[in-house]
């Protein structure tokens, strides 16, 4: 009969190994049964009895004949497991207990993340517990993370199966909201051991008279980059400014500010570093690897020199103004700016066989530059850093060596303190790379940086054409335009340092997330560009280039401009340029006035900016598009605009017809342009009523005709979607009366599921439609 064991005993056979001891059971249990009777000896051993049997042909009988039995064993899996809420960086779970407990009341959970990092919060914070509900905090925005849960008790370790039973499931979280938060923080003043900050107040409705949308107080975090925040020192303040003082000189400090209404405390802004004095000499070329002890009073003497020596210099200055204007007006008969009128001034021309060429015509002069006549360009007298006034673009071109404009507005880096991880692209002069810039010589503090390099054995031209970027991104500072952290020019290859974005260019970031976007969010987006644009017009500076695709986005949805390089050519096929005589542009961008005259005002990158606008609201649709640059210039010239996107609100649709105005003088500001995206935000009613008659503007003559196709493959063939054409013979629809005659749900019922591809689908019918109407075609081919 066979040998059965206690319940309570684990058995395990040794395998047989030649010449050594070979039939060996461990039995691990303070119940020991009298196993002599058949034939085995019981041989001490450590923490443990072992069995041997007399005889190695026991062996095989002993296995045979040990039947085991538990009553306990390990739990199953949880059951429903389901996200009890979501936003841009908490997610709660809860799930419901196993089916199976395995005949014990002591299950336990453990809960795992695949790509969370350290900094996230779990509650309950223990690696095991017995409630069935876990929240998540610290995750970041528009990020997928799988969850597994897995469930066990006291006899789980025992087993020798596949672990412990679990349940997963995927969760994407939401998108940052603009209005969550304080806005737009940033530092007005750096001194040696004192920092001032700045902010806008949150987004919150405008209901009057409801007192919980009333600011109560400020909460200022100030903390060591690299420190634990937790740690950070904090200032309450209902204004909406505040100064740290008694701060290590030469240190980098970060900063975070929140509100508090009667609701509660908001969350904290993103945080922004500001070191108490310029990145560290160490990284910097020429600059010394050490410190005295006496930096604070040599800082502060230095100070006093500085300021006696810029009031010394401003009068120098003045007067040198005074004397220069009156030999200036003096010599020239009749001043050129007043032969023009005022909206001429300050725009930019073109020259024909020399591209585009920056000149400004001054009515006023500058306090720091004054009108030359030599070679119809403006020369810098004094340089502007430092200066208390208000500051204005200075153009790189405008210096005879282009070296000196780079020396004057970009700090040169040290190659050694910067490392190439990952190439990310490529540009007209070379590759653009991710990496990091070491901030201290012993590598400890870093930053993500983007690099572009110089393709070696570039010509001059190419170099001074490739820094150029440098010298005009070294004049700004603003949140919504990218930052110039330096260049390297003193060794190869030749390199652009600029802040990482990590979600890349607005147009690719908005396609790949179609749909995903709350319409204020997408709003919020589009604020942060007109304000940065609004920051450059103030500045005399006018980008000429402004496209979803110039506009980078990072990991807090923060857009900011960027690509100000002057003499960049764009090929036509891939980028929508329309060669003229005096050099390419972007034709679907481009106002028409900058198209017919070749002048550029702040006002045609008002024009652009609604392009830009209709972009993010259609999630990357390209403006106009597979037409012609022929096409669209004439039909801008008729009249036509583009149709509002799907689901547009009439406001914002309203805007881009504002920013379409064929006369420049009527197109809004940038400065009105932010006012009036803060109300939307405010008021996010407003964005309710969505634009019903998508098809305002009739077609001109001169557009592509959509009429011409005799089938429909040859239709979803012209617009780049004959993958289709199985669907809709399926559907039985196999004829250009029956394709216009299509609606949204009608694509979605055929397989079409792409919000994308549906869009392009229903604008190319749309377009066909309005054709047909309007008896633009002579006839429609069956």
């Amino acid at each position: 009969m066979p040998l059965t064991l206690p319940s309570n005993l684990k058995v395990e056979f040794v395998p047989q190994i030649p010449n050594v001891l070979r039939d060996v059971a461990r039995i691990r249990s303070p119940l020991l049964p009298d196993l002599k009777s058949k034939g085995v000896e019981k041989e001490e051993g450590v923490g443990r009895h072992r069995w041997m049997t007399n005889a190695r042909r026991n062996y095989r009988r002993l296995v045979a004949h040990v039947e085991f039995s538990c009553p306990y064993q390990p739990p199953g899996a949880p059951q429903n497991l389901t996200v009890n809420f979501v936003d841009q960086s908490t997610v709660t779970l809860s799930w419901n207990a196993p089916n199976y407990l395995g005949g014990r009341n002591d299950t336990v959970y453990r809960v795992t993340c695949d790509v969370c990092g350290t900094s996230v919060i779990y509650i309950p914070n223990t690696d095991k517990f017995n409630e069935t509900k876990i929240t998540v905090s610290g995750l970041s925005p528009v990020t997928a993370y799988k969850f597994t849960v897995y469930s066990e008790n006291g006899v789980s370790n025992l087993t020798n199966g596949n672990g412990p039973e679990f349940i997963d499931i995927t969760v994407t979280t939401e998108a940052s909201a603009t209005s969550a938060s304080v806005n737009n923080v940033r530092v007005t003043l750096t001194k040696a051991n004192e920092v001032a900050l700045a902010w806008d107040p949150p987004y919150l409705p405008d209901v009057e008279g409801d007192p919980s949308t009333f600011i109560e107080t400020y909460e200022v975090k100030c903390f060591v980059r690299g420190d634990d925040s937790t740690n950070a020192s904090s200032k309450l303040t209902s204004f909406q400014y505040v100064t740290f003082t008694q701060l290590r000189p030469r240190t980098e400090y970060g900063f975070q500010v929140r509100a508090k209404t009667m609701r509660g405390w908001g969350e904290y802004s993103p945080t922004i570093f500001k070191a108490t004095a310029a990145l560290p000499d160490s990284a910097f070329v020429g600059s010394s690897s050490s410190t005295s002890t006496g930096t604070v009073a040599e800082e502060d003497s230095v100070e006093v020199r500085i300021i006696a020596g810029a009031t010394v210099a401003v009068v120098v200055l003045l007067v040198g103004i005074i004397i220069m204007t009156v030999v200036f007006l003096r010599s020239r008969g009749s001043d050129d700016c007043n032969k023009k009128q005022p909206s001429d001034c300050d725009t930019l021309e073109y020259r024909n066989g020399e591209g585009l060429i920056l000149t400004y015509m001054h009515c006023k002069l500058d306090s720091s530059i004054i009108t030359t006549h030599t070679n119809g360009l403006t020369t810098p007298l004094f340089p502007q850093n430092g200066s208390t006034t208000s500051r204005t673009y200075i153009d790189p071109h405008t210096y005879e060596d282009p070296n000196q404009a780079v020396k004057e507005f970009a700090r040169e880096i040290d190659a050694s303190y910067i490392t190439i991880e990952a190439i990310i692209g490529g540009g007209e002069f070379g590759d653009v790379c991710r990496g990091k810039l070491k901030l201290t010589s012993d590598g400890r503090m870093d930053v993500d940086v983007a690099i572009k390099t110089l393709k070696p054995g570039s010509t001059d031209k190419a170099r001074n054409d490739f820094l150029t970027e440098a010298s005009i991104m070294g004049q700004f500072e603003h949140p919504n335009v990218i930052f110039l952290q330096g260049v390297v020019t003193k060794s190869n290859p030749v390199m652009i340092i600029t802040e990482y974005m990590e979600n890349g260019s607005l147009d690719t970031f908005v396609r790949a997330n179609d749909g995903r976007f709350q319409m204020v969010q997408l709003v919020g987006m589009l604020r942060g560009i007109a304000s940065g644009m609004q920051y450059l017009s103030e500045m005399n500076y006018v980008h000429r280039d402004l496209a979803a695709r110039n506009v980078l986005v990072n990991s807090l949805l923060v857009c900011k401009i960027a690509d100000f390089g002057l003499s960049r050519e764009i090929e036509s096929a891939t980028e929508g340029a329309y060669t003229t005589r005096g050099g390419k542009i972007p034709v679907r961008w481009t106002a028409p006035e900058a198209i017919a005259f070749r002048k550029f005002t702040s006002a045609s990158d008002v024009w652009s900016f609604g392009i830009v606008v209709w972009e993010v609201l259609s999630y990357g649709e390209r403006p106009y598009w597979n037409w012609s640059n022929q096409d669209v210039i004439k039909s801008i010239e008729k009249g036509y605009r583009l149709p509002a996107p799907m689901d547009c609100p009439e406001t914002m649709y309203q805007l881009m017809l504002d920013c379409w105005q064929k006369e420049r003088t009527h197109r809004p500001q940038f400065s009105t342009i932010v006012k009036s995206l803060d109300k939307l935000i405010r008021c996010p009613d407003a964005l309710r009523r969505i634009v019903q008659d998508r098809t305002v503007n009739p077609l001109c003559p001169e557009t592509p005709d959509m009429t011409s196709y005799s089938s429909v493959a040859e239709w979803l063939s012209s617009i780049k979607m004959i993958r289709y054409l199985e669907n809709f013979e399926q559907a039985g629809i196999t004829s250009m009366e029956t394709v216009i005659r299509l609606n949204m749900p009608e694509l979605t019922s055929i397989g079409i599921n792409l919000v994308s591809h549906q869009k392009k689908i229903i604008n190319s019918i749309q377009m066909i439609r309005n054709q047909l109407s309007a008896n633009l075609s002579e006839s429609f081919l069956v």
